[in-house]
């Protein structure tokens, strides 16, 4: 049964004529008429499967205004980094010990990092973080000497761009009530990353089929591309 609330949202906004983010945008924001401060979202559909081959794209995008969310971090290290880790803002630091507590499946954190030593070890518990989304990964930035700035970038807005076997991506850009300039330039950067993803990997027309924004508890309006990625 629908509440009130949602009864008053515009109704078919999805077969509405496609518009630019910003021009939709104080749209979604006058359509968040809950109590909390909902997040604005990102929704896109990706041409993966090709020909020859199926794209999956796993990448990282600091977003420059951040994300408006408080994400625990946790850091595997050797005990000459833990104090690197703490100055740095980590909410977990620890090692051995510390993947003890993992392997009995106290998986109090949002994100995971590891220094490239102690990654040998925390690679046995796949089957744990794996499942969760939260094994440690070079390429993401994860598993890493640089400390400092892994924490600095999980604790300041960095989010994950992946694609499901659908070839779908739901990313969160921030919150209602952000300003729409620093929305804009967290959406330009999601945009500018899968632009770069494009050119690194064989894709025939276009990678993004579709774009979609949206809020937490809001209805969803198509996003008009400045150009084709």
């Amino acid at each position: 049964m629908s509440s009130k609330r949602f009864n008053k949202l515009p109704k078919n906004t999805g077969t509405l004529e496609a518009q630019s983010f910003e021009k939709i945008l104080p749209v979604v924001k006058k359509n968040c008429t809950t109590k909390f401060d909902e997040s604005i979202d990102i929704n896109l559909q990706i041409n993966n499967k090709q020909k020859k081959s199926e794209v999956n794209l796993r990448t990282v995008v600091n977003l420059p205004s951040g994300t408006g969310k408080k994400v625990k971090v946790a850091v595997v290290c050797e005990e000459a980094k833990a104090k690197e880790a703490k100055e740095a803002g980590a909410d977990l630091v620890g090692g051995d010990e510390l993947i003890e507590k993992i392997k009995q499946g106290d998986l109090n954190f949002e994100k995971l990092i590891s220094t490239t030593k102690m990654m040998i070890k925390l690679s046995k518990l796949g089957k744990i973080l794996g499942p969760k989304g939260l094994m440690p990964n070079p390429k993401l930035g994860s598993v890493t000497d640089e400390i400092k700035k892994a924490v600095t970038n999980a604790k300041s807005g960095q989010v994950e761009i992946k694609n499901d076997k659908d070839g779908n991506i739901g990313v969160s850009i921030g919150k209602k009530s952000f300003t729409d300039d620093k929305l804009i330039k967290n959406y330009n950067a999601i945009i500018e990353t899968l632009e770069k993803e494009k050119s690194n990997n064989t894709v025939k027309g276009d990678l993004v089929k579709n774009v979609f924004i949206t809020s937490t508890m809001g209805v969803s309006y198509k996003i008009k591309l400045a150009k084709g990625i």
